[in-house]
């Protein structure tokens, strides 16, 4: 029923879009497709993917191009691509970029050269505060926010000493602040390990001495499957547990983490139980074309062109021909977002509620069941800092 729901509205948007053969809006897809951490932007392109699917092969009734190129990781070969994309192919907007170290690299250049960038993930604190832009918005979050939650929801919990660690790059940075923000019981250790780094042992030992009373890491992709598998095996966690963001516990990652994940508890501005219309029919035919249940990544991924998708059709699939018409068709955010309700702060941040998670096993395969709400209408820290 909701497939064919979705079918309908594709059919009357196409019927509603004008006859002439209109050039397509170009849209260019910076993600990371191989080596660490490419199942996060697989996910990404895939719902974004679905999203233009969806609609037959527009977005909001009119054509869309997508150029999807991998950026392996790498913040050199993110910006080569950057530029090719808008001096030669001219792209009308871009999305796609995991990681905050190559969206600090290549999205401040892309906005000043005239394109709109919609991040479906990094969430850097200097693109919502003092490096923010009118043509920059995020569908997904300022990277403080979930590490926000978990801070509150441990100090909650009563627990009277932390040991943090995440890796040392601006989104690591941006989530031992976010978690400290809301957790005022003890730090008993504050480590920044190398980006990529697999072997956690010395970690392990250190927190084994601090012998704190929790654990609050944000690790993701292969980083968190590596160290939440050795911190099973330390015996730690059933003395210390384990605390982070959805990052290290999403659908990406737990079927790698294997039963290790069972029964920590994160937090996620989305979950595949959020119950709405939106939500169920994102999951349903994420499941049909993929064979796989929907990860954080690609909800995010489908949201940001849900989200382009609803300015294009209120601006006539204008884009560079009235950039300040498409622009506030964007801040609008008039689409149904698969979290419910959805609304951009004066930073073009997102101010939306954030969940307590709990890893569980479902029909045989693991996943996330919401078990509270950390925050309603949650705005990040750095939204008055942004002057535009």
């Amino acid at each position: 029923m909701i497939r064919r729901i979705f079918c309908a509205l594709a059919g009357l948007a196409l019927l509603a879009a004008p006859a002439s053969a209109a050039d397509p809006v170009k849209i260019g897809m910076i993600t990371t497709l191989s080596g660490g951490g490419s199942g996060l932007g697989i996910d990404i392109r895939d719902g974004f993917r679905l999203a233009i699917d969806q609609e037959g092969g527009t977005l909001g009734g009119h054509a869309v191009e997508l150029i999807v190129e991998d950026d392996a990781r790498k913040p050199d070969k993110a910006r080569q691509i950057a530029d090719r994309m808008v001096e030669r192919d001219r792209v009308d907007v871009m999305t796609g970029i995991v990681w905050s170290n190559l969206a600090i690299a290549v999205v401040p250049k892309v906005v000043r050269d005239g394109v709109f960038y919609v991040s479906p993930n990094a969430g850097p604190s200097l693109l919502a505060g003092k490096g923010c832009h009118e043509n920059y918005f995020n569908v997904a979050w300022q990277n403080d926010n979930l590490h926000e939650a978990v801070g509150q929801y441990v100090k909650d919990e009563g627990y009277e000493s932390a040991f943090v660690l995440a890796p040392n790059y601006p989104a690591g940075h941006d989530a031992i602040a976010g978690f400290k923000r809301y957790y005022d019981g003890e730090i008993a250790g504050e480590v920044y390990t190398k980006l990529g780094q697999l072997d956690y042992a010395a970690e392990i030992a250190q927190i084994r001495a601090a012998e704190p009373d929790a654990v609050f890491f944000f690790l993701p992709g292969g980083m968190g499957i590596s160290f939440i598998k050795q911190y099973d095996q330390s015996g730690l966690r059933e003395s210390v547990p384990l605390f982070g963001p959805a990052f290290s516990f999403d659908q990406t990652i737990l079927g790698a983490v294997g039963d290790a994940a069972l029964g920590v508890v994160n937090s996620s501005q989305w979950s595949q139980d959020i119950d709405n219309v939106a939500n169920e029919a994102f999951v349903a035919d994420f499941k049909e074309a993929y064979g796989r249940l929907p990860s954080l990544y690609a909800s995010q991924g489908y949201d940001a062109a849900r989200l382009i998708a609803s300015a294009l059709k209120a601006t006539g699939g204008q884009v560079k021909d009235d950039m300040d018409a498409f622009r506030e068709a964007l801040r609008a955010a008039d689409f149904q977002s698969v979290r419910g309700d959805f609304a951009f702060g004066a930073n073009h941040h997102p101010v939306q509620d954030i969940y307590m998670r709990e890893v569980v096993k479902q029909d045989g395969v693991l996943t996330n069941r919401i078990t509270a709400k950390a925050f309603e209408d949650h705005k990040d820290a750095y939204v008055d800092e942004c002057r535009m």
